[in-house]
């Protein structure tokens, strides 16, 4: 059976698949959510601890992270009185390491 989100003569993704990855672009357009995402698949942290990291207000972290969060990028869970946010989605940290990686990569080719 085809996915419902496959045209299956084209093997295209559908338009909402498109606009969704596109969505998710835009997120990582933000180079402080990019490095958030970046933690957050190595080790679950909380926001002030993130905060001290980015050298950001923890308002804005945290604004950061209900984006994140809403947009199913990040998961958080709680850990007595802190929440701690995470990155659990194997394909999440694919994309986050192989942008950073690219990056990486060109900078050592000049």
């Amino acid at each position: 059976m085809a996915s419902p989100h496959i045209d299956a003569p084209t093997g295209e993704p559908s338009a909402e698949v498109i606009a969704d990855a596109a969505d998710t672009f835009a997120l990582l357009a933000s180079s402080q959510r990019l490095h958030l995402l970046w933690l957050l698949a190595r080790q679950e942290r909380d926001v002030t601890t993130l905060a001290e990291i980015l050298g950001a207000s923890v308002p804005l972290v945290s604004q950061h992270l209900a984006k994140l969060r809403l947009a199913g990028l990040v998961s958080a869970r709680r850990d007595g009185k802190r929440q701690l946010y995470g990155v659990d989605d194997p394909h999440v940290v694919s994309l986050v390491d192989q942008a950073i990686d690219h990056h990486e990569d060109l900078r050592a080719r000049v």
